[in-house]
């Protein structure tokens, strides 16, 4: 196997401009010199490619065949010299992201288009889980940075940097008896069953005598929209359309609920790459974007 790139490029060029003399403009090379090329290819191949008793370069049979090879052997080359193009350049060859699955969809799906686009040869793994889940997945190495809500303090072998807000609310199922209500007092709150998120470290606010308790908001959200209580959720969360039964966000000002506030982590001593501040950036952006524009 003696044929090279080079001849591979000619035999397309040569099969999609239609004859030797176009293809031999198009790549700046004598007609000569590109016609021996083919030859050379042909005669290593053991086929012929193009009918020569024919005016125009019309392929043969085998060489229609070989076209679609020799394609595919050119774009794969092409990756091949992207990639390295990339490494070169300071990106990083793979990148494992782990994101808290309570944060806004819009905004995580937002972010993974634009690296498809921006980083086409990053080979991505992405792994998803609660807050408490994708720290640990920073902190036993299977992921390099992770993206969730704050709860509690800062591990000491992690770093970290915050990148945005999300709103939350206190919702119930429609139909409930606190939807009923215009304004919904504290008292009211404590008359029923408050579905609460369990977080390892973190002691969740107890508005109500009686609790039941879930490490999800998601799993929080279906309990709600079964009629098992009320909850305090992200606002992405709360509004979601696939629930059994809507859910509705209560207006109770004297909760003064704060925003969740969102952070990058990375374990302490690794330095985030020119990709990860990229993707750090671009996602705050979208964060801030999902609240200005639901």
């Amino acid at each position: 196997m003696q044929w090279t790139l080079d001849q591979l490029r000619q035999f397309v060029t040569t099969a999609d401009s239609g004859s030797f003399s176009a293809a031999a403009r198009q790549l700046g090379k004598a007609q000569s010199a590109v016609s021996t090329a083919i030859g050379l290819l042909e005669a290593d191949l053991g086929v012929e490619l193009f009918d020569r008793s024919r005016r125009n370069a019309q392929l043969t049979d085998a060489g229609q065949v070989l076209l679609l090879e020799a394609r595919e052997l050119l774009r794969q080359a092409e990756s091949l010299d992207n990639r390295a193009r990339a490494l070169h350049g300071g990106s990083e060859a793979t990148l494992t992201l782990a994101l808290d699955e309570a944060l806004p969809y819009a905004a995580i799906s937002a972010l993974i288009r634009e690296i498809a686009t921006r980083f086409p040869d990053l080979d991505l793994t992405l792994l998803n889980g609660t807050a408490t889940e994708v720290a640990s997945y920073v902190d036993e190495e299977r992921a390099q940075i992770a993206f969730h809500f704050v709860r509690g303090a800062l591990p000491a072998c992690f770093d970290q940097r915050y990148i945005g807000a999300v709103p939350q609310g206190a919702f119930v199922a429609e139909g409930h008896a606190l939807a009923r209500l215009k304004t919904v007092q504290r008292k009211d709150l404590a008359r029923y069953r408050q579905l609460i998120l369990e977080a390892e470290d973190v002691q969740e606010t107890a508005y109500s005598p009686r609790l039941w308790r879930s490490d999800s908001f998601y799993s929080i959200a279906e309990m709600v929209a079964d009629d098992l209580g009320w909850a305090i959720l992200p606002i992405n969360i709360g509004t979601y359309q696939a629930y059994r039964k809507p859910l509705k966000q209560l207006h109770c000002p004297s909760l003064a609920l704060p925003p969740l506030s969102v952070r990058m982590l990375w374990c302490q001593g690794w330095h985030p790459t020119l990709t990860v501040q990229w993707v750090q950036t671009r996602f705050a952006e979208l964060i801030h974007q999902a609240q200005t524009n639901p």
